[in-house]
């Protein structure tokens, strides 16, 4: 088996801290090499400094941020809510998995509280699809290649979708052990915590991204801490139904029985 490959792709500047970093880190640790992308540059995520100044802070933060981490830190591609599912960007996107090759992509679910998650997915998707696609030119332009690809959904905000339904994991992944990491990442991103205070009440990083993974925890009934995942349909991805997260973490995945019942029962 050669090099395994994985990439967290988010929308903003702390979206992969929040939602994948914990997965993430465990995959480094069970020997993969790891890779980070947020689309967007984060640059209205401020309302103390103007878009340039902002851009430039959270660049930085997201750097370190990476490095904590310990993955290779991609470039952003656009700016805020300029996330839209059109082809320039597309194009800039099939480049990035054409030159990493993940064999997994943590991103964000098919449905989140804002667009630009929600916008992140679809580019992700399509982009992963075409990987192994030489007519579908990418931009800059990189050679394709046949390998599997498998697209992991992180659960969305709060568990629930925008009409405030709660979304189910289809598995847990225990982060637990890369609480830590996890957080120290998250806290890189000093520049958020006023906005996050003045735009959606949070008062402190640290807690809420505690708060998150206890809350995926307790649905688990096992983990204390946990991110929540919901695996893309294989086709076009793969020529079988694969599910390398589940073989590289062992004992820290967990199959949510409900879920994997549902999926039988419908089938």
């Amino acid at each position: 088996m050669g090099k395994q490959i994985a990439i967290a792709i988010g929308a903003h500047p702390d979206d992969i801290e929040f939602y994948m970093a914990g997965t993430l880190v465990l995959l480094q640790r069970a020997g993969w090499e790891i890779h980070y992308l947020n689309v967007a540059n984060g640059c209205c995520g401020s309302v103390q400094y103007d878009a340039k100044k902002t851009r430039i802070i959270r660049w930085a933060e997201a750097k370190r941020a990476a490095k904590v981490l310990g993955a290779h830190f991609h470039e952003s591609l656009c700016n805020d809510m300029e996330i839209v599912y059109d082809l320039k960007l597309l194009r800039r996107l099939a480049a990035v998995i054409r030159e990493v090759k993940p064999n997994i992509v943590l991103t964000h679910p098919p449905v989140d509280y804002m667009e630009d998650h929600t916008n992140t997915c679809r580019l992700v998707v399509t982009a992963a699809f075409a990987h192994a696609m030489p007519n579908f030119r990418s931009l800059p332009s990189r050679p394709t290649a046949e390998y599997d690809v498998t697209i992991y959904h992180a659960i969305p905000h709060s568990l629930r979708d925008p009409v405030r339904r709660l979304v189910v994991p289809e598995a847990f992944v225990n982060t637990t052990t890369t609480q830590a990491a996890k957080r120290a990442a998250l806290i890189e991103h000093q520049s958020q915590q006023n906005w996050l205070e003045a735009s959606q009440g949070l008062d402190s990083l640290g807690k809420r991204v505690d708060d998150m993974a206890r809350a995926v925890g307790k649905l688990s009934e096992k983990f204390k801490f946990a991110e929540g995942w919901r695996r893309h349909l294989h086709y076009g991805f793969s020529a079988t139904e694969v599910d390398p997260l589940r073989a590289a973490l062992g004992k820290d995945f967990l199959v949510n029985k409900a879920y994997e019942r549902s999926l039988k029962k419908a089938s």
